[in-house]
């Protein structure tokens, strides 16, 4: 990791130990929620990863899935070329939309102090605030630039509104200062809560589908956050839109093979992951052969399914090299999807049978079976489809998480 300042490394220090299991401990943290980082990039719905903030306010309501007495924050400068200098941030229990709860704004600290720089390609958490959450409420956290950040490391399909002022509006509890919005979260990768921890949070990791392409924006309708409501164990996503096991990708992050740590090993609390991704390994090729190809699927090989197995057993490897209970979900069927073809219906069959079957996962949820159309098993039930034969929509999603807890 680049060189910090002081304060930078007293909280990078933080990043070192991850939280061992335990029975809400006082002193255990957990991660609440989470969104993996991504390069700036302009292909997706608009955002503002490219131009940055200038002496701007930015506020981002997310849904905690682990209750607690105390809370701190995650922010990621990892594609980040110069140091980020926050100048202050606040969080604070969110009301409708860009509002807050004015009793319970707080002021964050970073090693004491109310700004940072978090250095070039690094990370670091906040200081703990004072701030009673209850599992699935919303909290807000406002970011302040009194400076130029230069393009923002985000996570491009966030399907929730972000909120941005001009000017110094971290302490508003009006939103009305927040005119512009973006469905992208920028800089906040995580948040962690404190004092009731229990250490038994669960990381979908994958691509759209675990991401939450198709759902609606908004309403917290990802299978991750049904998955959260089914079960009360805490959920932190670790999806990316487009995100491959073997290639990384300028538009959909680094292959998660590589991301695999960042993104789930080191979420303190975390226990189980649950290992989602491949169809864009075998369906990009597909896709690159359309009449209308998107120029964002690359690379695009032809990818075996030796070499896709080889993928997960990497990711199985890290994760139990950690102690974490590893769920091996099969690919959801794709036919009529751009990402189908003869290639993809065989390598896609080959990799569900060795899911099933070959014991080198700790469980498996078969996802595929669950959402499938009784007419044709290639294709997703029209009653799950989100309309473009790939991904789900709400009622699809909560059946992917009633399949998963009944395994876990």
């Amino acid at each position: 990791m680049s060189k910090t300042t002081a304060v930078g490394a007293a909280t990078l220090a933080l990043l070192a130990g991850a939280a061992q299991p335990s029975a809400a401990r006082a002193d255990a943290w957990g991660a609440a929620w989470a969104a993996s980082p991504q390069l700036p990039a302009t292909g997706f719905t608009p955002n503002w990863s490219q131009e940055g903030f200038s002496h701007q306010s930015v506020r981002q309501v997310v849904r905690v899935t682990e209750s607690g007495d105390r809370i701190r924050i995650r922010l990621s400068n990892a594609y980040g070329t110069s140091p980020l200098v926050v100048t202050g941030a606040t969080v604070a229990r969110a009301g409708l939309g860009a509002d807050v709860h004015p009793d319970s704004l707080r002021r964050l600290t970073f090693g004491g102090r109310t700004s940072v720089s978090v250095p070039a390609h690094g990370e670091l958490r906040s200081d703990a605030a004072q701030l009673g959450l209850e599992r699935l409420e919303s909290v807000a956290i406002t970011l302040y630039f009194a400076g130029t950040t230069g393009p923002a490391t985000f996570h491009a399909q966030g399907f929730a509104d972000t909120y941005r002022a001009e000017g110094d509006h971290r302490a508003d509890a009006s939103g009305a200062a927040f005119t512009a919005t973006s469905q992208s979260w920028y800089y906040l990768s995580g948040v962690e809560v404190g004092g009731r921890a229990r250490g038994d949070g669960i990381a979908p990791f994958g691509d759209s589908i675990t991401d939450g392409f198709g759902s609606t924006p908004g309403a917290n309708r990802r299978y991750s956050d049904a998955l959260a409501e089914r079960t009360g164990r805490p959920v932190v996503n670790a999806g990316i839109g487009g995100n491959l096991v073997l290639n990384d990708s300028a538009w959909y992050g680094e292959r998660a093979t590589a991301r695999f740590r960042r993104d789930v090993l080191d979420q303190p609390g975390v226990r189980t992951v649950v290992i989602l991704e491949g169809l864009n390994d075998i369906g990009f090729s597909e896709a690159r052969k359309g009449p209308e190809p998107q120029p964002t699927y690359v690379p695009a090989p032809v990818v075996s399914s030796a070499e896709l197995i080889a993928g997960y057993g990497e990711l199985i490897r890290q994760a139990h090299r950690e102690g974490l209970t590893v769920v091996g979900a099969t690919l959801l069927p794709l036919k009529g999807s751009d990402h189908w073809g003869a290639h993809a219906a065989r390598v896609s069959d080959e990799v569900n049978a060795w899911i099933r079957h070959s014991g080198a996962f700790d469980a498996v949820v078969d996802f595929d079976k669950a959402l499938a159309s009784k007419a044709d098993p290639d294709r997703l039930a029209p009653a799950y489809d989100s309309g473009d034969a790939l991904h789900p929509n709400d009622a699809g999603y909560r059946v992917m998480a009633q399949a998963l807890a009944e395994v876990l």
